[in-house]
C-alpha cells in the first residue's frame, strides 16, 4: 500500500474530472433544443405546479434536463476518479466490462481480492437490478477463481457518497451472493486506505469549479434566452401559456 499523493491528486482532478465535466456540461447545454426536450417532459406535471410563464417553464425543462445529465456525467468521471486513486495505492486496475460485467475495479488489499461496483449513490436501483449485480459478482468470483485466484474474493457495491449502517447484504439461500455494500466515507477509504479523503476531495474540487463556472453560467443565460423566444413562438396565444398547443405537441396522435 503506497500512500496518497495529494499533489497528483488535485492535478488529476483538475484535469480528468472538473476540466471534462465543465466540457460536457457547456456542450449539452448548448445542444438542447425546447423542440426536442419538451416532447420527453410531462405537460400535466408543469400544469399541476401552476407554471404559467415561459421563464418558469423553460427555468423548469432546462434545470431537469440538465442535473439528469449532469449526474450521469460527473457519476462516470468519479468512478474513473476512484480507479486512478485505487491503482496508485493499491496497484488495482479497471475491469474489462466484457469479461465481469457489473465489475468496475478490482485490486488486492490485506490478502483479499475485491471485485467493486461503482455506483453515484446508494439507490441507484430496483430489486431486479440489484439481484444481477449479485449474479454477475458471483459469476466474477468464479472466473477469477478459475484464473488461479486463491486469496478470499469479496464483492462490492461501493457508492461515492451517501450511507448504509447495514453493509453486508446476506442472500437467504447463497452465500456467493453475499456483498458488501459501502457507501460516502466507507466506499473511499476502501478503495484508497484514508478514512478522510471522501472530505479531502470537496477542496481541490471546490478551487477547480470557480476557475470554470463564469462560463457555464454566460452559456446558461444565452440558453434561457433562446429557449423562452422558442417557447413564445410556439406556444403561446394572446400573450398566454396555450396549454392545449404543448399537450397537442408533446402526445397528439399523428
Amino acid at each position: 500500500m503506497k500512500k496518497i499523493d495529494y499533489k497528483k491528486l488535485n492535478i488529476f482532478i483538475a484535469s480528468d474530472v472538473v476540466t471534462p465535466f465543465y466540457k460536457k456540461r457547456i456542450e449539452k447545454l448548448k445542444s438542447i433544443k425546447l423542440k426536442d426536450v419538451i416532447k420527453r417532459k410531462n405537460p400535466y406535471l408543469f400544469k399541476a405546479k401552476n407554471i404559467q410563464t415561459a421563464g418558469d417553464l423553460v427555468n423548469d425543462i432546462l434545470n431537469a434536463f440538465l442535473s439528469s445529465q449532469e449526474e450521469t456525467i460527473f457519476g462516470d468521471l468519479l468512478e474513473n476518479l476512484a480507479i486512478n486513486i485505487n491503482h496508485n495505492v493499491f496497484g488495482g486496475k479497471k475491469a474489462k466490462e466484457v469479461k465481469f460485467r457489473s465489475v468496475d475495479l478490482i485490486f488486492k488489499r490485506n490478502k483479499k481480492i475485491y471485485i467493486v461496483g461503482i455506483k453515484s449513490g446508494p439507490n441507484w436501483g430496483n430489486s431486479d437490478q440489484v439481484n444481477t449485480m449479485r449474479k454477475n459478482l458471483k459469476e466474477a468470483r468464479r472466473i477469477l477463481r478459475e484464473e488461479g485466484k486463491k486469496l478470499e474474493i469479496i464483492g462490492v457495491n461501493g457508492c461515492v457518497y451517501g450511507r448504509d449502517n447495514v453493509p453486508l447484504k446476506k442472500h437467504s439461500s447463497d452465500n456467493e451472493l453475499d456483498y458488501l455494500k459501502l457507501c460516502g466515507q466507507n466506499f473511499w477509504e476502501l478503495i484508497s486506505g484514508d478514512k478522510d479523503l471522501y472530505k479531502k476531495l470537496i477542496k481541490p474540487l471546490d478551487k477547480e469549479v470557480k476557475k470554470r463556472d463564469d462560463l457555464f453560467k454566460e452559456t446558461y443565460i444565452k440558453k434561457i434566452n433562446e429557449m423562452t423566444k422558442d417557447l413564445t413562438e410556439l406556444f403561446y396565444t394572446k400573450n398566454e401559456l396555450d396549454w392545449n398547443k404543448i399537450i397537442d405537441y408533446v402526445s397528439k396522435s399523428n
